[in-house]
């Protein structure tokens, strides 16, 4: 407990630093070229499998600033990634695909909240595959489709693929829409088959290789796949709310200095103007003030 208390006084304060670097500057640099002096360190970021490509890209841009830190990202479901950090996985960075995985975290102290930050929206798009012929022209037919590849409601683009059916009227609402089955699901739309999947990314390349006609994924996932899928329709944010990104630097008790105050430093990395542009080029939202 004691070697705990410590690790999270070190975390704040190196963090406390770390956000007060830039201010004293007083530089018209970017966040990213203030970023203070770093030792050598490694530093594990679980991020939502949604956020691979980019952040393999954001990493490359990150080492050119700090080339003495070594970033390992391990990408799964957000659900997923927060279990892992709840039974004491060691990770530095969590990033999350939707702010409900976060907000517990916080909730058990196992974030410093000083650094938590939202970082970028998406989108949940309804896609098909190229040449499929499908007479689904929206949420609203998605019953018309032969089948539908639907990520689990424990992952975020599950869940507000969930929100929008319910909003549509296609589903009855419950107290957590997340919990809402696919049986029920599949039931509400005729009896159309669905696979469901682990994450974004099992939808994603079930679509992509026909395995089914449609399916819902993230605006961002269709990048690097428009030569296979074909967006049907971006479902309205006034049905499934904004799809918003938060990050934070977790409270690993194995952390020495160096590697908290690496941690600390990525997160304001990720909301510099050169981050930014690697989001946009992958189709997020930079836009979330």
């Amino acid at each position: 407990m004691k070697k705990r208390f410590t690790a999270i006084m070190l975390s704040a304060i190196l963090t406390m630093s770390a956000f007060a670097l830039p201010v004293c500057a007083g530089s018209l640099l970017s966040d990213a070229e203030e970023a203070a002096a770093l030792l050598p360190a490694g530093i594990t970021v679980f991020a939502a499998k949604s956020l691979n490509s980019v952040m393999e890209e954001l990493i490359k841009e990150y080492n050119k600033i700090h080339p003495e830190i070594t970033i390992t990202g391990s990408y799964d479901s957000s659900g997923t990634l927060m279990v892992q950090i709840e039974e004491g996985a060691e990770c530095d960075v969590f990033f999350s695909a939707a702010r409900k995985q976060m907000d517990e975290l916080e909730s058990k102290e196992l974030i410093v909240p000083e650094t938590r930050a939202d970082i970028v929206n998406n989108q949940v798009c309804l896609v098909t595959f190229r040449g499929s012929g499908t007479a689904v022209t929206g949420i609203e037919n998605l019953g018309e489709a032969a089948s539908l590849a639907l990520a689990d409601g424990s992952v975020p683009v599950g869940k507000y693929t969930r929100e929008a059916l319910v909003k549509a009227g296609i589903i009855e609402g419950t107290d957590d829409n997340s919990k809402i089955t696919a049986g029920e699901i599949s039931e509400a739309l005729g009896g159309i088959l669905i696979n469901e999947c682990a994450n974004v990314g099992a939808v994603t390349a079930a679509v992509a290789e026909g395995s089914n006609e449609v399916g819902t994924v993230y605006y961002s996932d269709a990048y690097g796949f428009l030569d296979q899928l074909e967006i049907i329709e971006k479902i309205p944010y006034e049905l499934t709310g904004d799809v918003i990104y938060p990050a934070a630097q977790v409270i690993n008790p194995e952390a020495d200095e160096a590697e908290s105050a690496a941690a600390a430093d990525f997160v304001i990395f990720l909301k510099s103007d050169e981050a930014k542009a690697v989001f946009e080029k992958y189709c997020f939202d930079t836009n979330v003030a």
